[in-house]
């Protein structure tokens, strides 16, 4: 994710106040490719922000919020729902799903934004 940072002048996360603040996490490949298949964009979403947790030295268990953006919600949700439950367990964190026209890189379909506990 060294682009984040050298080409957008963005972190992957930040650490404040005993928080971890996620940058917003999309299914494009490492080469900026995206698959067009709505599961293959969302396992690599939920991948990708897995990766940053562990980088920091959190999981998915430290979750707080999450809000998924979506391009074609409806279309997707509840695939999205079934792949967001392999990762998450109680005690579940905040979610807001929200419908969106489109992302910087066409043919996103969605994108995830976590706060999590910090590690102590």
């Amino acid at each position: 994710m060294e682009n984040y940072i050298s080409e957008w002048h963005m972190s992957p996360a930040l650490s404040a106040n005993g928080f971890l603040f996620l940058t917003g996490m999309t299914g494009a490949g490492p080469d900026g490719s995206v698959d067009p298949d709505p599961q293959v964009q969302i396992n690599l979403a939920f991948e990708r922000v897995n990766a940053v947790l562990k980088e920091a030295g959190s999981s998915f268990a430290d979750l707080i919020e999450m809000t998924s953006y979506h391009v074609g919600l409806r279309d997707h949700i509840g695939l999205f729902r079934n792949i967001r439950d392999k990762y998450i367990s109680e005690p579940y964190p905040a979610w807001t799903a929200i419908e969106v026209a489109g992302f910087v890189t066409p043919g996103t379909l969605v994108e995830l934004r976590v706060v999590a506990r910090a590690p102590t």
